[in-house]
């Protein structure tokens, strides 16, 4: 091993097995005209020396850093959603030469902050953003200062760029569709923050499909998914009290939710409005998972994969960087079904003779 403060280089490793510096650095790089013996053994001792790449060094030498970023709110909700987001990003980076660095900001600060400060240092070779607004400044920003870059969610200014989105749209009428199939007839949403770009098309499929089907409205604007899931559950149990209150909710998810946590508040509300899901009113939620034990009551939900979004996410900025047309570098997600959440008591239970 290399002793501390010793960091080893192309020559350490050279040196060690008797090999030429350029030897060393293409079968680092995968070079397929290295033999694979040769290759495995140099990327062998790599590890075993705690070889890195100087960033430095390689910037000189080629323009680039090998690293992307990815650009996240600190109010994102810290377990699932980030968590899926960099184990899908992570397994599209495994066969690249790209590290990836997790930039955070405060939406409560600048969030141009964090962007000219990657651009301006030339620290990364591109960057991932999650927020999306409809004329989002940062967008702009990246394309004039020529930085690739991947976005999650679509802006709606007519500017061509790489992004990977889900079909809120899609999603909203899937889940006004349910509730219709299940009877019900006044429907509440759960929407995201008005300034986001997926609220809009939220609120576009909900609109056209209570229209289709016949159905009413219940406003619900007094908290959004960005609400934390004490404010969510009292402004529900409110909603429920009013003369005019839903019998179907349509939760957005995101936010504090991607775990579960706004359904939480919806059905704690519920409960202390002396109702609950599948009786008095139904449920069809956006969530990360497919399935979520830790409730026991009946809801439906529409399955977001934030893991895929987070590989797609990295193909499309790899091939910004790779100089790809921006128009195979888009990517939308249509939700096609609901899942029927059982409670485990009502499951039918087995009995051995």
């Amino acid at each position: 091993m290399a002793k501390r403060g010793n960091h080893p280089t192309l020559k350490t490793i050279a040196t060690a097995l008797g090999l030429g510096v350029t030897t060393v650095s293409r079968a680092l790089k995968n070079d397929e005209k290295i033999s694979l013996k040769t290759r495995t053994l140099v990327q062998e001792t790599a590890r075993n020396l705690s070889y890195h790449p100087n960033r430095a060094g390689l910037r000189l030498r080629t323009g680039k850093t090998n690293v992307i970023s990815l650009v996240l709110d600190t109010q994102e909700q810290v377990g699932s959603f980030v968590s899926e987001m960099i184990f899908g990003i992570t397994e599209s980076l495994a066969d690249t030469s790209y590290h990836l660095i997790v930039t955070p900001y405060s939406r409560l600060k600048d969030p141009m902050e964090p962007i000219r400060y990657l651009v301006e240092t030339e620290s990364v070779d591109g960057i991932i953003i999650s927020r999306i607004e409809p004329d989002d400044e940062r967008v702009r920003y990246m394309l004039e200062h020529n930085m690739p870059f991947a976005t999650h969610g679509r802006t709606f200014t007519g500017v061509q760029h790489p992004f990977y989105d889900f079909d809120n749209e899609a999603f909203a009428r899937i889940a006004v569709r349910r509730l219709a199939n299940l009877g019900r007839k006044r429907i509440a949403l759960l929407a995201p923050p008005a300034d986001l770009s997926f609220h809009d098309h939220m609120r576009e499929g909900f609109r056209l499909e209570l229209r289709a089907c016949g159905l009413e409205e219940v406003p619900f604007h007094v908290v959004t998914n960005d609400n934390s899931i004490e404010q969510i559950r009292y402004a529900v149990r409110d909603l429920l009290k009013q003369p005019l209150h839903p019998d179907g909710i349509v939760s957005s998810s995101g936010g504090v939710s991607g775990t579960g946590g706004a359904l939480l508040a919806v059905i704690a509300g519920l409960a202390d409005a002396g109702a609950s899901p599948g009786r008095e009113v139904d449920i069809v939620t956006k969530q990360l998972f497919k399935k979520l034990p830790i409730f026991r009551e009946q809801y439906h939900i529409v399955h977001e994969d934030v893991r895929e979004a987070g590989r797609e996410l990295t193909k499309a900025l790899i091939g910004e960087i790779d100089g790809k047309p921006v128009t195979q570098l888009q990517n939308l997600a249509v939700p096609t079904d609901v899942i029927w959440q059982i409670p485990d008591s009502l499951v039918p239970v087995r009995r051995e003779d």
